[in-house]
């Protein structure tokens, strides 16, 4: 997404990681520019010649409060063994460091974790390039990963003061969804506002019927395939701004939403969850709702989406993104 940004943009992005990395032990350099979503992110090389990724976070997207708790959980999960990024103090000790609003940038936080060795899985919008058997494995070992996630979110104590989103009821379908109103943003036809309002009391009703008893707790809630990265020792997980509570087939659906155009797709389902249950039960009773948890998943784009027309080709990826949730929501056989 970065090679999309105006050049301009790019300057200020790149003046501002400067800003940032004054607080960090590392020798002048010019940040790489690598992701511009809900953060910007960089590679930066360290004092000790190491490499790591410095992030300045959207502003306004998260407290210092939710920001410092995904820094705690990231850092509990590497200790239960979990690869994914420690996080790298600042040169006095600080985890966060607060940047002032200064030119065009408001008032935002930035971090710096270390670097994971690897490829993404892959890139949304384009097949999936490994052989169809690594693909399996790799679905394999993801479920995998995400069990022991869970595993370690259960047994883990979060500090005093701990606070990330809810991707709940509420979260999802209620009147202030996290990523956004869906059925009522801008830039959709009437068709598509009258159709997505009937989806989303039709998939409350299902949600709040059918929610007791589902598995709940710390979530990942963006394990997409820039997020799973593949490395020498099996896959590690990135990028964790949007991790909070939610059910955990929350995470399944979201690995495998934009993996559903595959040729290969049912047998990367089924791997992905015998991966899962090698580590963590999950019931068939469960497992019957994940058509469900697809569809909640596919609406948060849309929300996310129209609230950042700077993303190139909004308007044509909104409506893809209508059409896919409703062709999902379709083949719903869950009652209401």
């Amino acid at each position: 997404m970065a090679d999309d940004l105006a050049q301009d943009l790019k300057d200020a992005l790149l003046a501002r990681a400067g800003e940032a990395l004054q607080h960090w032990p590392a020798p002048a350099q010019q940040p790489a520019l690598l992701k511009y979503r809900e953060n910007a992110v960089f590679r930066i090389v360290l004092a000790d010649g190491e490499p790591a990724a410095l992030r300045l976070h959207r502003a306004g997207y998260h407290s210092e409060a939710a920001l410092q708790s995904e820094l705690a959980w990231m850092t509990a999960l590497r200790q239960g063994g979990l690869a994914v990024p420690a996080s790298i103090p600042a040169a006095d000790g600080r985890h966060l460091i607060a940047l002032a609003s200064r030119d065009r940038f408001a008032a935002q936080h930035a971090d710096v974790v270390a670097w994971i060795e690897g490829v993404p899985l892959g890139q949304s919008g384009k097949p999936l390039a490994q052989p169809a058997e690594k693909q399996t494995d790799l679905f394999f070992r993801i479920g995998a990963a995400m069990a022991a996630m869970h595993d370690l979110a259960d047994t883990w104590q979060p500090p005093h003061g701990f606070h990330r989103p809810r991707w709940d009821g509420e979260g999802l379908v209620g009147e202030s969804p996290l990523w956004g109103r869906f059925w009522d943003c801008a830039g959709l036809s009437d068709q598509a506002r009258t159709a997505l309002s009937a989806l989303r009391i039709r998939l409350q009703r299902a949600l709040a019927k059918h929610a007791d008893g589902l598995d709940y707790g710390l979530i990942h809630a963006d394990l997409v395939r820039e997020n799973v990265f593949v490395t020498d020792e099996g896959v590690a997980f990135i990028d964790f701004d949007d991790c909070g509570y939610g059910f955990r087939l929350f995470d399944l659906a979201t690995a495998l939403l934009k993996n559903r155009r595959e040729p290969i797709y049912p047998a990367l389902e089924r791997a992905l969850i015998a991966g899962y249950r090698s580590r963590r039960a999950l019931s068939e009773e469960s497992l019957a709702l994940l058509p469900l948890f697809l569809a909640l998943r596919s609406l948060t784009y849309i929300g996310w989406l129209a609230q950042r027309p700077e993303v190139p080709d909004a308007a044509e990826r909104l409506s893809r993104y209508v059409a896919e949730s409703l062709e999902i929501s379709a083949a719903l056989q869950i009652e209401a």
